[in-house]
């Protein structure tokens, strides 16, 4: 058998994602998709989950809402053992579209013609510096507070306060970092797309 196209994976990995997380057997979900009057058989549900059955869009809407979640929620899933690592997450969609891109266009806050997508990927950028430029702040604001302990006061004073600014800090390092890694993945992809123009 063929493998699965991107979005039927997804999709399929996704239904027994949220299923395990709502701790839903195929059975109640099955007979809470019949109370919700769109009767998928528990077989049937099984075959969606083993990528064996194609999911309907109409089942697509229904088991989002019996799931407590969205349809976008189930597109832009994204399995932790997608194949073809290197090809696009959904069918038909240019294979550098990450899962934060894929949601905003399911959703409809953005377009993937190029020219919006050098934009949304530059709004995404401008973000990732507010945030990187607040952790810095913060940071800053702790190692100034335990400063100004000053290193009798720090002896001295309460270890539990020592010890929530030490952790301040190593949070505010570790947020830090992430944000600046984040933000230069950021502009490496904007610059990919930049140079395609």
């Amino acid at each position: 058998m063929p493998s699965p196209l991107p979005t039927s994976f997804a999709v399929s990995d996704a239904i027994t994602h949220y299923r395990q997380l709502r701790e839903l057997t195929i059975s109640e979900l099955a007979y809470v998709l019949l109370m919700l009057d769109h009767p998928i058989s528990a077989e049937a549900l099984a075959e969606m989950e083993r990528c064996a059955r194609p999911v309907t869009v109409d089942d697509l809407v229904a088991i989002a809402y019996a799931l407590d979640t969205t349809p976008a929620a189930l597109l832009s899933h994204v399995p932790m053992d997608m194949p073809g690592s290197e090809g696009p997450l959904a069918t038909g969609l240019p294979s550098d579209v990450d899962q934060a891109e894929l949601r905003a266009w399911i959703e409809g806050r953005t377009t993937l013609d190029h020219a919006s997508r050098v934009s949304w990927w530059k709004e995404r950028a401008g973000r990732l510096r507010v945030r990187s430029a607040h952790h810095e702040e913060q940071l800053q604001g702790a190692y100034a507070e335990l400063s100004d302990l000053g290193d009798l006061a720090v002896r001295e004073a309460d270890a539990a306060l020592v010890r929530r600014l030490q952790w301040r800090i190593q949070d505010g390092e570790y947020a830090l970092n992430q944000a600046e890694v984040a933000l230069a993945l950021t502009e490496h992809r904007l610059d990919g797309l930049r140079e395609g123009t």
